[in-house]
């Protein structure tokens, strides 16, 4: 079980969230596979309360790309605070995102806060919504990184147009937008470091057990 680990963390510890994608197509059954592996995940009495939204048309992800660089615009010239900014400084990020047009598709992942029965439009609550869809898009991108491919979470704010232009029922929001492909050949990412397991783990066993404090 440990080298099985180990091997897991150099896998994963090898991603990188990438901006810049080539324009190849890309499998969309792969992209389907990746999506019933993040199905599999836990949530909150078994609800399951997710959808994701595999955009590849070029036109429509012009038009997202322009909503989103509105709503970009505004962000980083009137609702970040100058901390916010500083801390994106090392990501050398605006709000011109090319990357969704370059990259071949976009899964966009909505979360249902609530069901409704088709025949009585009676509403039924989810559960732990933000929690359930969070773990559900963890293994989304540990199985693209397992295919090969290179993604990137993106979080405009207000992501309410992404529904709009999608046309998704009113149970549905806008949760993550994550643009996927395959990195450009001339790709770069930030030299950035993870912390150590000491900086994010914390052990309450027994003084015999080690590894973390």
């Amino acid at each position: 079980m440990r080298r099985r680990l180990k091997a897991l963390h150099a896998h994963l510890d090898a991603r990188r969230s990438v901006r810049f994608f080539s324009q190849e197509a890309i499998p969309i059954d792969v992209l389907e596979q990746a999506i019933r592996i993040a199905g599999t995940a836990p949530s909150g009495a078994h609800k399951q309360p997710w959808t994701f939204c595999i955009v590849t048309d070029p036109a429509l992800r012009k038009r997202i790309r322009e909503a989103v660089e509105e709503e970009e615009y505004r962000s980083y010239t009137d609702r970040m605070s100058d901390r916010w900014l500083e801390d994106l400084q090392p990501l050398a990020t605006d709000h011109v995102k090319p990357f969704i047009e370059e990259a071949p598709a976009l899964i966009i992942v909505f979360k249902r806060v609530h069901e409704v029965d088709m025949e009585t439009g009676q509403k039924h609550p989810n559960y732990y919504v933000q929690e359930s869809c969070g773990i559900a898009v963890g293994l989304l991108l540990a199985a693209l990184h397992e295919a090969g491919l290179a993604a990137l979470t993106h979080t405009p704010s207000p992501m309410n147009f992404l529904a709009e232009l999608l046309e998704r029922p009113d149970n549905e929001r806008a949760f993550l937008n994550i643009p996927v492909g395959w990195p450009a050949d001339d790709a770069t990412v930030p030299n950035l470091s993870r912390k150590t397991l000491d900086e994010i783990c914390v052990h309450y066993g027994g003084s015999q057990e080690k590894g973390c404090k």
